[in-house]
């Protein structure tokens, strides 16, 4: 597969305190293992070769437990925050020197499972700057906050939540650099003296479901996730079964 993956691992995970006090999420153990290993291991076996971390909170550690991603058949490259968060937005938007025209954006709490292939292949026939993998959530693993019909993504929001809502932003998508203009690029001599450098992914989602530049590629088969400590017990129930099998 062509594509680079950014893969947002920059965030303080505070709903997994005290376990991520001292180390980073992606570092926390799933069966065995850190759970980013297995986030790797699946990127390469979908075809990827070049994966970009986009790290802030104990990023060092991140890269000291990775390396460049040889073990993995990977290239891996790191992308820090610098002296504060960014946000997801704003730390992709930092990324993009080193992410180039296109790539995919993947959270590094997420375990996802689809062909991304496919997911490239949609994209690219989309014309779209943006693609947004959805999932019928109805509410089961987290709050579903896409409404989507017809093969279209009609609203997207995190905090305002509609009871049409069934569908949920399922954690990886597909992005061109296009995508962030307009916003205040994190590494510019302005950035810094105000929080407006500091914006979140679903920022940029909405901005183009606003202009009609964001299709959809829906995916059937479950997410698992880390970021709350119901889901990490389940991601490792999931892990353990799986290794066992």
């Amino acid at each position: 597969m062509s594509l680079p993956v950014a893969v947002l691992a920059g965030g303080l995970a505070t709903r997994l305190r005290p376990l991520t006090g001292p180390i980073p999420k992606a570092l926390v153990e799933v069966a065995g293992r850190p759970f980013v290993e297995h986030q790797l291991e699946w990127l390469r076996g979908q075809g990827v070769e070049r994966v970009v971390l986009c790290v802030a909170y104990r990023g060092e550690m991140i890269r000291d437990a990775l390396g460049d991603g040889a073990r993995w058949g990977l290239s891996i490259e790191y992308v820090f925050d610098g002296d504060r968060l960014r946000g997801t937005g704003g730390a992709i938007m930092r990324a993009l020197p080193a992410l180039g025209p296109t790539f995919m954006v993947l959270y590094a709490d997420s375990y996802v499972s689809c062909d991304l292939a496919a997911l490239e292949r949609a994209y690219r026939a989309s014309g779209c700057s943006g693609m947004m993998t959805v999932f019928r959530n109805d509410d089961r693993w987290d709050r579903s906050n896409v409404l989507f019909a017809e093969g279209r993504v009609l609203r997207y929001d995190k905090v305002e939540r509609t009871q049409e809502m069934h569908h949920i932003d399922y954690g990886i998508g597909v992005l061109s650099a296009r995508a962030f203009e307009g916003f205040l690029n994190p590494g510019s001599p302005t950035a810094g003296n105000s929080t407006d450098d500091a914006f979140d992914l679903a920022a940029v989602y909405q901005r183009l479901l606003a202009a009609g530049d964001l299709a959809a590629f829906e995916v059937f088969d479950r997410f698992y996730e880390i970021g709350s400590p119901d889901g990490l017990e389940e991601t490792r129930r999931f892990f353990d079964k799986k290794e066992k099998a």
